[in-house]
């Protein structure tokens, strides 16, 4: 009974707040930002805890797999502009993914935070079913890294369009890239929102970066930790 319902308040939850974004485009009305402060103060208030409420709602998590593949539509809908720009987001997502390890790594260290919160950030810059699977890897802990995981999405959501605009960015690839490196799903979703070329192009930085954090997963990140246990 717990699973129905904590998996259709929060589907209910997250289409109230995402029908106050469309109606008001304030940023800080984002459906990613609203809907955790009010399911937070829902299970508050019922005295639940968070390892019942995941578990209860592990119908919808079990969603982001299928929901990550789905992405692949446009992307096959657009596919001879994608051929066209290969090189561009190849180079641009392996260079957003290092500057998103160097970074985390580089701020982690600055606040001192110690070396289990340090290796769960790394791989926050991705998509959640493979930043999970990365930080397993590396001998962090996933739960931890879910968690930066939706605060980055949650941040780049709300802030890239700002940087978009702010910054005059025109051109669909170039804000595709930017959102699906710095916001994951999160930064797809507001993507699409700006068009279908956006969308494919945030969707390509979503997957090549998983890609590339992976396999860096495997080679820099323990390496990093190596040198900085060593220091």
């Amino acid at each position: 009974m717990k699973i129905i319902f904590f998996t259709v308040i929060t589907y209910l939850i997250y289409r109230v707040t995402k029908k106050g974004y469309t109606k008001w485009s304030f940023p800080l009305f984002h459906p990613l930002l609203i809907a955790p402060l009010a399911l937070i103060g829902l299970i508050s208030l019922m005295h639940v805890s968070a390892d019942e409420y995941l578990h209860s709602s592990k119908w919808l998590t079990n969603l982001l797999g299928p929901a990550t593949v789905a992405f692949a539509i446009p992307i096959y809908k657009n596919i001879r502009l994608v051929k066209k720009y290969i090189g561009n987001i190849l180079i641009s997502i392996t260079t957003g993914s290092l500057i998103a390890i160097f970074s985390s790594l580089g701020l982690s260290k600055l606040i001192h935070l110690n070396s289990d919160f340090v290796i769960s950030i790394l791989p926050r810059s991705i998509t959640t079913p493979i930043a999970i699977e990365v930080s397993k890897e590396i001998g962090g802990l996933p739960t931890l890294t879910t968690v930066f995981v939706i605060l980055t999405g949650v941040t780049g959501g709300v802030i890239g369009p700002m940087v978009i605009k702010g910054l005059s960015i025109k051109t669909p690839i170039a804000k595709g890239l930017a959102l699906g490196m710095a916001a994951h799903g999160a930064g797809t979703n507001k993507a699409m929102e700006y068009g279908e070329k956006e969308g494919t192009f945030s969707t390509l930085a979503m997957i090549f970066a998983a890609m590339i954090t992976l396999i860096l997963g495997f080679s820099l990140i323990p390496a990093l930790m190596s040198f900085i246990h060593l220091h």
